[in-house]
């Protein structure tokens, strides 16, 4: 064997290697019905160790109580909590006490999280090298999942050009979208981008 050959292949991190690398899906979704949505994931899929974003912590709080109402639980952590609770929800999901914590994409990178299997894009983050953070976590091992509402969707695209590539889209046969309560703001928003409009 050749020294050349016998030299192990080295390694990547920049963002499209680790987007390569690592299984990322997309659902197409109306933040009205992600709640639901994301109950009917979790009973569908696999339990693993996961970890979800939002980008507020409304959205935080709203699907932890949801989930609290169908007794599934998680540990909810964001930035109304203090530092010793933020330090708490690191170390009790680092000893299985729930394998699945609810956070915000700024508290995230505060947070010292071990053993992650699954992240969860509940929403789509400010910044795209804040998505990229949670994508280390699961390089290779894990997998991401992506919620895209029609408010994330300039974000999905930031993000696939950064990685050089379009990710696979999936649907829950057992989800059912609903239409969002007309109110006078939501009259004059745009249409639906045409991905949304094949899921609805």
């Amino acid at each position: 064997m050749s020294e050349e050959t016998s030299q192990p292949q080295k390694k990547y991190y920049d963002n499209i290697s680790i987007g390569n690398r690592t299984k990322q899906l997309v659902f197409f979704v109306e933040q009205h019905d992600k709640p639901v949505h994301f109950e009917l994931f979790l009973k569908e899929n696999s339990l693993l160790k996961t970890v979800v974003t939002c980008k507020s912590k409304k959205a935080a709080d709203t699907l932890g109580t949801h989930l609290k109402q169908k007794n599934i639980n998680a540990i909810v952590i964001h930035g109304n909590h203090r530092a010793s609770q933020i330090e708490e929800a690191s170390v009790a999901f680092n000893n299985d006490e729930s394998a699945l914590l609810i956070t915000t994409s700024k508290i995230y990178e505060m947070l010292e999280l071990e053993n992650i299997q699954r992240v969860v894009s509940y929403d789509l983050p400010f910044e795209p090298q804040s998505y990229f953070e949670t994508l280390k976590a699961v390089d290779e091992t894990g997998e991401s999942i992506l919620f895209v509402s029609a408010e994330d969707e300039k974000m999905l695209e930031t993000l696939e050009f950064m990685m050089k590539c379009e990710l696979p889209q999936e649907e829950l046969e057992s989800f059912t979208h609903t239409p969002l309560k007309q109110t006078s703001q939501s009259k004059n928003k745009k249409p639906r981008h045409k991905k949304m409009k094949k899921r609805i």
